[in-house]
């Protein structure tokens, strides 16, 4: 650590505090990303995958790891700082999300998510949180913790217990074991569908509740519409009151025909028939006026954070101060 300086919090990560820090050698600022370790255990398995996933992924629209170090008893990932996410953008009602700049971001998000994927990798935790602006204005994706291999040769299991909730793909929340990349398009549909109306589509507070709302929504699913279904193997443990669902021009009141259109054609039951990320960048979204805002036209990461609630700095000074003595 006696190449990098901390000098401020930048905030939390799924599984681990980040920090601002300096790198000194070169006078650049480097986001540090603090993963205590367990002796016992050893480095975390979501750590490992992390590290492995970003080392093989060199993207515009992936996160960039720059150094593995150490610090004391913890792993300190030194990736690009990235001032501010994709959810900080949304919330900020000083800054006009319009049309042009959402089909900018879901570009950035579908092509980052398309080289992910065509590299069999899928990232399990797609969310705005996880999608960072550059100080460019390029969205990027971030925290690959829970990133996994995947090989639609290989018959895997894989932890049902994924995704923040109000992203899980329904196969997710009715327990499926042996899903595929279409649970992260699942992730991509909700966070456009966010974007256009500024809050949550899917807000629910319980598993249960987050799969009521989905149902409610989008109408209860059958096995015309989602063959697998009655093969989930939580599909029995519970029965939701039948709902016809609503209309999209009702959810998305503001949206436009192509952009529901999109929505709706990766917003599907059926994983299988999702839109994969490259069938999404066809699609006729980004054809038709209005045209995609250009980079110097989208939300400046410097307005966003100035517009933001602010830590109080003297919280981590001892912190800040500690650890730049190790």
């Amino acid at each position: 650590m006696e190449n990098y300086k901390i000098t401020g919090r930048a905030g939390e990560g799924a599984h681990g505090s980040v920090f601002k820090g300096l790198d000194l050698r070169y006078n650049k600022i480097v986001a540090l990303k603090k993963i205590a370790i367990n002796p016992e255990q050893g480095i975390p398995k979501n750590t490992l995958r992390e590290i492995c996933s970003l080392r093989a992924l060199h993207a515009k629209n992936i996160v960039k790891l720059f150094e593995v170090t150490s610090m004391g008893s913890s792993v300190m990932l030194v990736m690009e700082f990235l001032p501010c996410s994709l959810q900080e953008v949304i919330k900020c009602s000083k800054i006009d999300l319009n049309l042009p700049r959402i089909k900018t971001y879901t570009k950035m998000l579908l092509k980052g998510i398309s080289f992910m994927h065509s590299n069999h990798i899928m990232h399990r935790d797609i969310k705005p949180a996880n999608l960072l602006i550059s100080p460019k204005r390029v969205l990027k994706i971030a925290d690959l913790g829970l990133a996994r291999i995947f090989n639609p040769e290989v018959n895997r299991l894989y932890s049902h217990q994924v995704a923040t909730r109000w992203y899980r793909a329904p196969e997710l929340l009715y327990g499926s074991r042996t899903y595929n990349l279409s649970v992260d398009m699942w992730s991509v549909g909700c966070i456009i569908a966010e974007m256009v109306n500024k809050v949550p589509l899917f807000p629910g507070e319980t598993d249960i509740e987050q799969l009521a709302i989905v149902l409610s929504i989008l109408g209860t699913p059958t096995e015309e519409n989602w063959p697998d279904l009655k093969k989930l193997p939580d599909y029995n443990k519970i029965a939701f009151i039948s709902s016809a669902g609503k209309r999209w021009s009702v959810i998305l009141p503001t949206a436009n025909i192509e952009t529901l259109d999109l929505i709706k054609n990766i917003l599907l039951y059926d994983g299988n028939k999702r839109l994969t990320a490259k069938e999404a960048l066809k699609h006729s979204f980004f054809h038709q006026d209005p045209k995609l805002a250009q980079i110097n036209d989208m939300p400046d990461p410097e307005e966003v954070i100035s517009n933001a609630p602010t830590f109080d700095v003297k919280e981590f000074d001892e912190i800040i101060k500690e650890m730049n003595k190790t």
